[in-house]
């Protein structure tokens, strides 16, 4: 199989196509320079700096021709600041290029193509009480990334989405985006315990979304949005090795906090969003309710596609003390793209 992908050089597609290649497959990616200093990016994959979006038409069609599988490895999260309204900015990043460039794909006669996107649709779908969609508007955006990239799917063109939570493992010289966690964190260190939501998260290691991804190529059929973990853990048990991470101990005192306690920690941020004129993605208030619940997926489906064991609590270290010398200053990284 030929698979062309935006996104080659980052976390997720660099794993994806080191896989792929391992397996037999060829591929292409397109990226932005720099690269991250020291990433382990695979000597095999064809690379070509460029920025995609701003090719006409027919030059896309050029670049896409004679490849099998498009894989959509780029975008943005919910953690990246935009001014309001920032729904603008996940339809630039994460629905229009899907729009433009998957009726490109299905021309020139691919035959599959695999978005990532995020575990977010699944709670909105899961939970449709909690209207996730209209208190949040990244989480509407990625229920609206769905849609997009289902509509072009039919008998000849296969599309999964993989709905994929929380991610951890770190590509040398590129910043992890768990920066964020050490700045909420770091305003509790002179508390004698932690207060935190009494929920918890799906996870997985970056090795794992490399096999999902290829599984998903190589599997799936149809347009099927895939849920995606291989570890449940609670906040508790995330944030003692967090702590122990941090150089903190395995010891920090956790405890729970109903959601209206969190909401009122969060003033101060909702205040400085406000002086910024930012508008956040997952809405500050809403955010307790959300982490308040235990967003636990079945690992069944990771499995079907390839995933295979790992060890998470060493990939979670590993990225909080990456995290922990960027917030000190002690290490200078590549920021994340959106493109």
């Amino acid at each position: 199989m030929k698979v062309f992908m935006i996104g080659g050089t980052g976390l997720l597609g660099c794993e994806a196509a080191r896989i792929f290649i391992e397996r037999g497959h060829s591929v292409k990616s397109v990226a932005l320079p720099p690269l991250p200093e020291g990433a382990p990016i695979p000597e095999e994959m064809e690379l070509e700096f460029c920025n995609i979006y701003e090719k006409t038409d027919d030059e896309i069609k050029a670049m896409l021709s004679g490849f099998d599988c498009f894989v959509f490895a780029a975008g943005i999260d919910e953690r990246v600041e935009f001014p309001a309204p920032v729904y603008d900015a996940y339809y630039k990043y994460n629905i229009a290029p899907l729009k433009r460039i998957l009726p490109i794909c299905k021309e020139v006669g691919m035959k599959n193509a695999v978005v990532l996107g995020s575990y977010f649709s699944y709670a909105a779908k899961q939970y449709p009480e909690m209207k996730l969609t209209e208190k949040h508007p990244y989480i509407r955006s990625r229920i609206d990334q769905e849609d997009v990239a289902f509509s072009f799917a039919d008998e000849n063109f296969d599309v999964a989405v993989l709905e994929l939570p929380y991610i951890f493992g770190t590509q040398p010289g590129r910043k992890p985006v768990w920066v964020i966690l050490i700045e909420q964190l770091k305003m509790m260190d002179k508390l004698p315990c932690t207060l935190y939501p009494a929920g918890g998260t799906a996870m997985l290691t970056v090795r794992q979304v490399g096999e999902v991804i290829v599984g998903a190529a190589e599997k799936s059929k149809g347009a099927k949005a895939w849920p995606i973990s291989m570890y449940n853990m609670d906040w508790k048990k995330f944030l003692k090795i967090v702590y122990a991470a941090r150089g903190m101990g395995k010891n920090r005192k956790i405890i729970s906090v109903a959601p209206w306690m969190m909401r009122m920690g969060l003033g101060k941020v909702k205040k400085e969003y406000a002086e910024k004129g930012i508008e956040s993605g997952i809405d500050v208030d809403g955010l307790a309710d959300i982490m308040d619940i235990n967003l636990f997926i079945d690992t069944k489906h990771s499995i079907e596609l390839g995933a295979t064991e790992d060890d998470i609590e060493a990939a979670i270290t590993d990225s909080i003390k990456v995290s922990q010398a960027v917030f000190d200053g002690r290490a200078k990284l590549l920021e994340m793209k959106g493109e």
